[in-house]
């Protein structure tokens, strides 16, 4: 993660002025020269994916878990997870997949999804439509250059999925002072990407090398909430289902590391991830399948699903 702590968020400059579709190739205001698909798709270091923006009912698995995606001479690059985020890859991400262009159309060949296919159409001077006529699903991607794009900004706005990153979070240290609690207790941590996307799991186990080795005590639902007039503090709530609930402050101290304050008793700790998983969608980054109670996150649309405008020409 790249501590730029940039405060204007998304509001980040276009380096491209108006443009338009014309004959299968984009026409931009200061060139009169046409440029193709492939030159539009490199003229940006990283596209956001917008899911929010998305139309229609259907899904692209690659798509819809990626934060960013890199079009890079024929090879397609994406930021899927928020552990380094900005530094991997030299911000680029992972490769996942290559590409090709015909004409307005957009080929992929991705490492776990297989071919997929995409009618690419020109929105403004920095936003493309992916229109996936197998989906009927259209996907809104934005373009950046790497120099001003807000990593810090997305690895905040999307922290619950952070927390998804690691197999478990071991507590490492606990302050000496606070009054004692029932928390005290609790030795590990697990956010699982479950279909609410909001289940957690605690243990009170000692000492447990494999994550997989570890007992779950006790099970419930966590919420991540933001704090008013700051990006970077958040709060943690544990709704534990046969237990009160526990608050926390959220503090980010690394890639790997948290930092919890107990709201009643005072009490710091700091938990560590362990067992980190890269994300292609069926695989950890040992290449283990990920079973259903852990299966990998996807980005959730926040706003109402909607049918897709876009009239499919290959159908």
């Amino acid at each position: 993660m790249k501590t730029l702590k940039l405060l204007f968020g998304f509001v980040l400059s276009a380096t491209l002025l108006t443009s338009c579709v014309v004959d299968d190739v984009v026409i931009v205001d200061n060139n009169p020269q046409p440029i193709s698909l492939n030159q539009l798709l490199n003229s940006y270091d990283l596209w956001y994916v917008d899911v929010n923006a998305t139309q229609g009912f259907g899904e692209v698995p690659f798509l819809q878990i990626a934060f960013t995606v890199s079009f890079r001479n024929g090879a397609l690059y994406a930021n899927n997870n928020l552990v380094g985020i900005g530094s991997q890859g030299n911000g680029f991400g992972i490769p996942i997949g290559y590409y090709d262009t015909i004409g307005m159309q957009l080929d992929v060949d991705h490492d776990v999804d297989g071919f997929d296919s995409f009618d690419v159409f020109q929105i403004d001077s920095n936003t493309i439509e992916l229109y996936n006529p197998f989906t009927d699903t259209s996907y809104f991607l934005d373009g950046y250059q790497r120099s001003n794009f807000d990593y810090d900004f997305v690895f905040y706005d999307n922290i619950h999925y952070f927390l998804q990153e690691y197999e478990a979070w071991e507590k490492t240290f606990t302050s000496n002072f606070g009054a004692l609690n029932e928390f005290d207790n609790e030795n590990y941590l697990q956010f699982l990407s479950a279909d609410n996307d909001a289940e957690f799991r605690s243990s009170q186990d000692i000492n447990i090398l494999n994550p997989n080795n570890i007992f779950w005590d006790f099970t419930g639902v966590y919420n991540v909430g933001d704090v008013a007039g700051t990006l970077y503090d958040k709060t943690l709530t544990l709704n534990y289902d046969f237990f009160s609930n526990e608050y926390f402050d959220l503090n980010v101290i690394n890639d790997s590391t948290i930092e919890l304050l107990h709201a009643d008793s005072g009490t710091v700790y700091e938990f560590k991830g362990r067992g980190y998983i890269e994300f292609l969608r069926t695989q950890n980054s040992e290449g283990r399948m990920i079973e259903q109670t852990d299966k990998p996150k996807k980005r959730k649309q926040k706003t109402v699903k909607k049918d897709n405008p876009r009239t499919n020409t290959r159908s």
